[in-house]
């Protein structure tokens, strides 16, 4: 079996696969603090409540958008499963030709997506992954990675916002119900998540017109892919995205390690 970590800046998760097959997935809060240690032990205890062995792992891949936290997790690899991982860096085969000016500055969770939505739906795609930030890729049907944008994500803004001011409260992102609001918190939520799915349709307008010049196709024949922990709430309420699909960053690095596997890189264990 697989284990697939996707670490990103406020969450890791991590799931088990038997072949193509996701068997179990788990979320936890993202803690460069932990030792590698900590995470194994996290890990072992997450196994044992599903009666998977760490002996029933063959092999473990890595995408990290937090450079703090690869070492840790790649000596937790070798200490607890006795596995060097796959981890997702230049050099990986992806099956994208990355069109970025210095492809080493691209995320390693938009290689993943890119990969994961390139190869699930096909054709020309628009990949939306709302998590800390909120990234919107562009794939051509030939596996083009043209590039894309990042912006902040609605929990980094709701911080944002309790953080640099003197009055403002830090609230729960809930959809209103109304874009008027009689009191603070639930105005918050409305500039917040309505002004997300506007930036959203604005973005995603933008970019269909620029992609479909440039690959000279029609607007609507470019899909709009969503993921990551908000993409429920926004995709609530608007009617651009075509495509909910959670599992895609984890379905991503199932796919990366098929092209990779056997790809082990020789590191050693350090106390």
């Amino acid at each position: 079996m697989l284990l697939a970590i996707d670490v990103g800046n406020s969450n890791i998760v991590l799931g088990v696969f038997d072949g193509s097959t996701l068997v179990e997935s788990w979320r936890l809060a993202t803690d460069n603090k932990r030792s590698a240690d900590e995470y194994g032990t996290i890990i072992d205890s997450m196994f044992r409540h599903q009666d998977i062995k760490a002996s029933d792992i063959d092999d473990i891949i890595i995408a990290s958008v937090v450079p703090s936290l690869l070492f840790t997790l790649e000596h937790m690899s070798l200490k607890y499963f006795n596995k060097n991982p796959i981890v997702i860096e230049t050099g990986i085969k992806t099956g994208l030709k990355i069109k970025y000016d210095d492809p080493r500055q691209v995320g390693a969770d938009r290689i993943v997506n890119a990969v994961a939505a390139h190869n699930r739906y096909g054709g020309h795609i628009i990949v939306i992954d709302f998590g800390t930030a909120t990234t919107l890729t562009c794939v051509t049907g030939n596996g083009d990675f043209l590039g894309g944008a990042i912006a902040p994500g609605l929990k980094t803004q709701a911080a944002a916002l309790f953080e640099h001011t003197a009055k403002l409260p830090n609230v729960d992102l809930e959809i209103p119900g109304k874009y008027i609001c009689k009191n603070t918190s639930e105005a918050m939520q409305s500039g917040l998540i309505y002004g997300h799915m506007g930036f959203i349709e604005h973005m995603v307008r933008g970019i269909k017109k620029e992609m479909a010049e440039q690959l000279e196709c029609k607007e609507d024949e470019i899909k709009v892919v969503a993921t990551g922990g908000m993409a429920t709430m926004v995709e609530s309420g608007v009617d651009c995205i075509d495509v909910l699909d959670r599992r895609l960053t984890l379905d991503g690095l199932q796919m990366l390690y098929e092209k990779n596997r056997g790809l082990i890189k020789k590191r050693v264990l350090q106390d």
